[in-house]
């Protein structure tokens, strides 16, 4: 007669042993972790090169394919035809073809949606997620981007009151977008005044709230603007309806019975009433899975001209690559949606041109960043160092105001802003950023203005 069994508790497997257990690793030849603007235009990359089904994975904490995610703090949020997927899928936002789920399929790149990593072990070439799931590679392109600061990471009084938002996800303006609906006609506080805050100030007013936006600076966007650029924007959100308050912070919040935001308490000691409140302070690279397995510098993780870090085959592109600016002869990161793009291009060029013995040219960048706002456009290229030349009218009350700026250092122009400015300008002043024409006459260049660039 056959001996009864004895199972011993300590034989029992978990749920996630028996994952872990009966789940084989899933292998690829390359994988990009973070499914944003950069994963969207490396596939892209990938598929133009060459590619054979089932060698490229794209692992995304996120629930859809890669988006362009610029598209989150304007048409997202119109009051009329707003933006949808998959209407701002990659790559649409250079012009190109729009990358559905389904061009993912035909190219046999696996898509791996609502999956976060929690563990990341480059000297074993593997990844594994919360679920327990083990991801290996040949090549690893990090393409995780940034994360928002949050109030609550420094402890602020009632930072987790329902309604206060930040914008980074398509889920983050879902949120955002039943709130705006939902307090019609109401109050809200936008804390930060850089490109989200001056992004969801113009948006917020469209959908006519009443908008305060609250920064410690002097003026608006000073990571970019000069004070005489930041005075032709204020004025003009003035006259669209926004309360600006500088030189003070957001210490406190306190919420209804329902748990939703009501005020917003301020340094300097004044309160405001809030049915909504927006913060957008800035954000952080997400590389805290690779601590002590890469060489970081200035934030980031440290590459070479074509994103390949001090690991063979890891390579970092978009917000997370600290990459040497050919331009300046320096180490910069530089967070913007163009340099996403074009970044993550460039490491899966350098990737498919070391499998074939081939060479490709050093990324050679020109810093450029751009918003839009109400009927406003700027776009900057170059470097904001040195002296400054403002030229045109930057009147806010004018009907149809443009100017702009010249940044010079050491007697060249370096740097060129210009706001409403026509396809063939913003090209003529990229041209001057790049070139770094000399200038003998700061008096008449000022003059000259925009004639200046076109001349180069």
């Amino acid at each position: 007669m056959d001996q009864p069994i004895t199972i011993h508790e300590s034989h029992l497997l978990s749920p996630t042993q028996i994952l872990t257990s009966t789940t084989m690793a899933k292998t690829f030849k390359h994988i990009i972790l973070g499914g944003g603007v950069s994963a969207g235009y490396a596939a892209r990359e990938f598929a133009k090169q060459g590619l054979k089904p089932g060698e490229l994975a794209i692992i995304s904490k996120e629930a859809v394919a890669p988006y362009e995610r610029p598209a989150l703090s304007k048409a997202y949020l119109f009051p009329e035809s707003p933006a949808r997927l998959p209407g701002f899928h990659v790559c649409v936002g250079s012009g190109g073809e729009r990358l559905l789920p389904e061009w993912y399929q035909e190219k046999g790149i696996e898509l791996i949606l609502s999956t976060e990593i929690v563990k990341a072990d480059i000297a074993a070439k593997s990844l594994i997620s919360a679920g327990g799931e083990t991801f290996s590679y040949e090549n690893l392109i990090i393409a995780t981007g940034s994360t928002v600061i949050r109030l609550t990471d420094f402890g602020v009084e009632g930072a987790d009151a329902k309604n206060i938002f930040y914008l980074r996800e398509v889920d983050d303006a879902d949120k955002l977008y039943e709130a705006i609906k939902a307090k019609k006609n109401g109050k809200a506080v936008v804390v930060g005044g850089g490109y989200i805050g001056l992004e969801l100030s113009a948006v917020l007013r469209l959908n006519n709230i009443d908008v305060t936006m609250v920064y410690p600076e002097p003026w608006c966007m000073p990571r970019l603007f000069t004070s005489g650029i930041a005075a032709f924007y204020e004025g003009y959100y003035a006259n669209k309806g926004v309360n600006i308050i500088k030189g003070t912070v957001a210490v406190g919040f306190t919420a209804n019975s329902d748990g939703e935001v009501k005020e917003v308490k301020l340094k300097d000691g004044r309160v405001l009433e809030a049915d909504i409140v927006v913060v957008g302070v800035g954000g952080r690279p997400q590389i805290s899975l690779f601590k002590g397995q890469v060489e970081e510098d200035k934030g980031g993780i440290k590459t070479d001209s074509f994103f390949k870090t001090n690991v063979s085959n890891v390579y970092a592109v978009g917000d997370v690559a600290t990459f040497p600016l050919k331009l300046y002869g320096e180490l910069r990161r530089v967070e913007h949606v163009d340099h996403a793009r074009k970044s993550a291009e460039q490491a899966v060029k350098a990737i498919k041109a070391a499998e074939d013995g081939k060479a490709v040219e050093e990324y050679d960048y020109l810093p450029y960043f751009y918003s839009r706002s109400f009927d406003l456009s700027w776009q900057f290229y170059g470097d904001n160092v040195g002296d400054t030349v403002l030229f045109g009218d930057n009147n806010p009350e004018s009907p149809k105001p443009k100017f702009g700026t010249y940044w010079i250092k050491d007697g060249k122009v370096v740097g060129a802003f210009l706001e409403s400015g026509t396809p063939e300008e913003n090209k003529a002043i990229a041209k001057v950023a790049r070139v770094q024409p000399p200038v003998q006459d700061v008096d008449q260049l000022a003059k000259e203005g925009l004639s200046f660039a076109s001349k180069i």
